[in-house]
């Protein structure tokens, strides 16, 4: 990945782009430049998982594709009514296990090709089928047929009642366009022509991808919920985060997604006329990930890491509350389970144990870990107890949370080392599962249900292999239920945070940046720049004329 400093010379095309959207004039008026720190590479529904599975992708993704629905303002995933139409105008229930959704007649695909009934039937079969979409398959498993009734009628048949049947139906992929797939081998679109200039129905359509700089976005003139006041987006690239802070500080951005520590970089937004920090609840929740299988024999256990009194006795070294207040101060809290700001599980849920360093040595002793030879690092039959802890070079948060973690602990005589790499690196790395503790950060489906994606011996992004059958038996329980189910879900809580696979380290509000000239903002906490085609643009100022 390119990695962007501030004094570098910019790629000639990307200095031709900015030329005509910043500083001054009407483009300048009417663009966007939002700064971030991973590169969408296939922003395609059904494509993005495995290493494709990015935030990058998904921001991207979101402006050229449109859902049948989207969640309401409260965010809740159960029942029929807290959603919001798009490409379908309304839908209704025949019985427990059907819905059938109406498309709006007048959405079509940038190609002006109409949207139809068929697309939602491609797009599901893609979607649940595990050889093309495993992570989707899996979401998708309690859709047992989607079929179309004419054009512009799509019905879901399910194989059970339960809470979440539109849910799944509306917000886990968008619908793709047939007319331009459906000759394409299923499992060959990842290396289709497509992937490279996507066609969606969204409010925005591609215009190019510039491989380590930026990609590029336009009006969609057709849109056919209004056309956007923004007329053109660029997700610039940037993987250091201070970087991104400078680029909006400079006037190279008009955006970006959170500030970076330290808290006085708050200070100096706050301080600029022209800019807003806006504070959003998000999806995000940190975490220390162990890894449960050895990294070398993936086929072997982790020497040191599958016993739960070690994985226990880690956490227990951690004062989480005093590195997260240091770090983040009121912008993030030590969760209980892999809780984010976002998903009402937590409401309820029992507090975050503290520190309890007396209790980690002990659990590490009665395990036989001790410093036999007095380099105070501890052992056990001539093995020292030494790890790494795996991150990405994207995150400033994670990156000064790490340092700290490792000197706590280093005082209880574990010895970390500490590793950091560019992100497709990393995410390659973790992918494949090698690791020790891997300092990941992920973006939570609103639904509880997506738990089972990290925390299920089957979920699809369990890289670290944790299994516990019981909280998997749980999970279906808790999934299974037709109401909400807040006791059943805590339950699930309370078995992973028994079993140790992690240590959780914050759940995030992050703090956007937007430039004052855009008006009517709004950040979802689910998809940061869903709601881009709502905001307006504010009237330039007048220039005073000269005179007496």
């Amino acid at each position: 990945m390119t990695r962007w400093t501030l004094g570098v010379s910019l790629g000639a095309s990307l200095v031709a782009t900015l030329a005509t959207v910043h500083p001054h004039g009407v483009a300048a008026q009417s663009s966007i430049v939002i700064a971030t720190g991973g590169e969408a590479t296939v922003p395609v529904p059904t494509l993005m998982e495995g290493p494709h599975a990015s935030i990058a992708n998904t921001d991207v993704a979101d402006q050229l594709f449109l859902r049948l629905a989207e969640l309401g303002p409260t965010l809740i995933t159960a029942g029929d009514r807290a959603f919001v139409p798009r490409l379908a105008r309304s839908w209704t229930r025949r019985d427990s296990v059907t819905l059938a959704f109406d498309l709006d007649p007048r959405a079509t695909w940038h190609d002006g090709v109409p949207v139809t009934a068929k697309d939602v039937v491609f797009t599901f079969t893609r979607a649940r089928d595990p050889a093309i979409a495993p992570q989707l398959a899996g979401l998708l498993r309690r859709i047992s047929a989607v079929r179309a009734e004419g054009d512009r009628r799509v019905v879901f048949q399910y194989t059970q009642p339960y809470a979440e049947q539109l849910y799944d139906a509306v917000f886990h992929t968008a619908p793709l366009p047939s007319h331009l797939l459906a000759g394409i081998p299923p499992l060959a679109l990842a290396g289709a022509p497509f992937v490279q200039a996507p066609v969606g129905s969204g409010p925005y359509r591609w215009v190019r991808r510039v491989s380590g700089q930026y990609v590029e976005l336009a009006a969609n003139e057709r849109f056919f919920l209004g056309v956007p006041a923004i007329r053109r987006v660029l997700f610039r690239l940037a993987a250091d985060p201070d970087a991104r802070l400078n680029m909006v500080l400079g006037g190279e951005a008009d955006a970006m997604d959170n500030i970076p520590s330290p808290r006085s970089n708050v200070a100096r937004v706050a301080a600029r006329s022209d800019l807003r920090v806006v504070p959003v609840p998000t999806s995000t929740v940190g975490f220390l990930l162990f890894n449960q299988r050895d990294p070398r024999d993936r086929d072997r256990p982790h020497p040191i890491l599958s016993e739960r009194d070690v994985r226990r006795a880690i956490g227990l070294a951690l004062d989480r509350r005093r590195m997260v207040r240091a770090t983040l101060g009121n912008a993030a809290q030590v969760p209980y389970g892999p809780t984010s700001p976002i998903l009402w599980i937590r409401h309820g849920a029992p507090p975050p144990l503290g520190a309890n360093v007396h209790e980690a040595r002990r659990l590490l002793a009665a395990r036989g870990w001790k410093d036999h030879d007095g380099d105070g690092v501890l052992d056990r039959v001539g093995r020292p107890l030494a790890l790494t802890l795996s991150t990405t070079n994207s995150s400033a948060i994670r990156q000064q949370l790490a340092l700290q973690i490792q000197e706590q602990l280093r005082q209880v005589g574990i010895r970390v080392q500490f590793e950091r790499f560019d992100f497709p690196v990393y995410n390659e790395r973790r992918t494949a599962g090698r690791f020790d503790i891997d300092f990941a950060s992920t973006a939570q489906d609103p639904s509880p249900t997506g738990l089972g994606q990290g925390w299920s011996c089957e979920g699809s992004t369990n890289v670290a292999r944790y299994c516990d059958p019981v909280v998997d038996s749980l999970l279906e329980v808790a999934g299974q239920a037709t109401d909400a189910a807040p006791e059943a879900w805590r339950a699930v809580l309370r078995r992973i945070e028994a079993g140790a696979p992690a240590v959780f380290m914050y759940g995030l509000n992050y703090l956007f940046v937007v430039h004052r000239r855009f008006t009517n903002v709004r950040i979802r906490p689910e998809s940061s720049w869903l709601a881009l085609r709502e905001w307006t643009v504010a009237e330039p100022a007048p220039r005073g004329t000269a005179g007496y």
